[in-house]
């Protein structure tokens, strides 16, 4: 709850992604190896942390939109690439980029996505469905109402039209549907829980050797 207080002290209507990421984390949801660092030099020694290759996003709180601003560079490699990456963030000409998230570079076709919303004739509801590019495009998802049973959650999964991505397809690994479910459940429970977390949106969940890990997360808070 400390990172929600500190943000609702400060006015702020959204968690920042990294922000968003350590609250799903203390709520038991898998998240990508990241660190917030100010400086060329910060970044770098965090990048050699955590293990090339890595990303790069501009971080804050009123950054929800960072691919449509240019403000992520992906796959990065090597210390020069981090360098001549982070000086194109930082040249941005709408943006004044004052920190940057370093973050693990996860690989994987399979992207989904899952989140909270407030109904108002139902109250919290947990989404989940087909992620990245497609959420808007296909549509492809499923809803239920908070408090979610795992039977409910494994239901989520079979609902959706393109179900046999969860599967071995084309010889990856299944997800793991019991990891999913728990995504979905710690879902519903905070909608529970947080009656000022308004709306959750974790958008990809990318599938690392089966396992589901949120690439990227933003939480929508209502005003205080």
């Amino acid at each position: 709850m400390k990172i929600i207080d500190k943000a609702m002290k400060r006015g702020a209507t959204t968690l920042s992604e990294h922000e968003s990421k350590l609250f799903l984390a203390e709520h038991g949801i898998a998240v990508t190896r990241e660190v917030l660092a100010e400086t060329e030099d910060g970044i770098v020694s965090a990048a050699e942390k955590i293990g090339y290759p890595i990303v790069l996003k501009a971080s804050g709180d009123e950054l929800s939109h960072k691919t449509e601003l240019n403000l992520i560079a992906l796959d990065l490699r090597n210390e020069e690439e981090t360098r001549n990456a982070y000086q194109r963030l930082l040249s941005h000409p709408d943006v004044a980029v004052r920190e940057v998230l370093v973050q693990q570079m996860i690989k994987g076709d399979r992207e989904l996505v899952a989140g909270l919303t407030r109904d108002e004739q139902f109250g919290p509801c947990v989404m989940f469905g087909l992620g990245g590019i497609f959420t808007e495009i296909l549509e492809d998802i499923a809803f239920r109402v908070a408090p979610l049973t795992r039977g409910d959650a494994m239901e989520m999964m079979e609902s959706i039209r393109a179900k046999k991505i969860l599967g071995p397809i084309r010889g990856k690994t299944p997800v793991d549907r019991e990891i999913l479910a728990n995504i979905l459940i710690a879902l519903g429970e905070i909608g529970l829980r947080y009656e000022t977390v308004k709306e959750i949106d974790i958008n990809p969940i990318k599938i690392h050797d089966g396992k589901p890990i949120a690439v990227d997360a933003l939480v929508v808070l209502s005003p205080g």
